[in-house]
């Protein structure tokens, strides 16, 4: 197999499981702790994404050439951005076509998520040979 497709496949599956706990934790705010979807989604999502950094740079992006603070740093500049469009995603999927938070989130996340691979796999990581 490909070192992009193997890289890819490792992102893929480290990027699910943690989709679902941000799926989860959206659903535990929102439902148990009665706080606004839109807030939710915001906590869930900057959750998440830090572990999946931890888990992305451990096993998918190993040979980055960034030093991991540096990395971090423009990994939560990305994670901004990602944060403000996948908010504002949301609240249009939710508000003007009536879907169902959950289901808001999931679309959102099959858009944001190849996204969020190139990005991280030419700047966040900045891996090192081919990609």
């Amino acid at each position: 197999m490909s070192k992009t497709i193997t890289r890819f496949s490792k992102y893929f599956l480290i990027g699910f499981f943690t989709f679902l706990f941000d799926l989860f934790l959206l659903y535990f705010l929102t439902d148990f702790l009665s706080i606004n979807y839109l807030i939710s989604t915001g906590l869930a999502f900057l959750i998440a994404v830090s572990i999946n950094y931890y888990f992305s740079r451990r096993f998918v992006f190993s040979k980055t050439t960034r030093e991991v603070n540096q990395g971090y740093c423009i990994f939560l500049g990305i994670t901004g951005a990602g944060l403000i469009i996948v908010v504002l995603l949301m609240a249009i999927l939710v508000e003007r076509t009536n879907l169902d938070y959950l289901s808001a989130r999931v679309i959102v996340a099959g858009i944001v998520g190849v996204c969020n691979y190139l990005i991280n796999l030419f700047f966040t990581f900045k891996v090192a040979g081919k990609h």
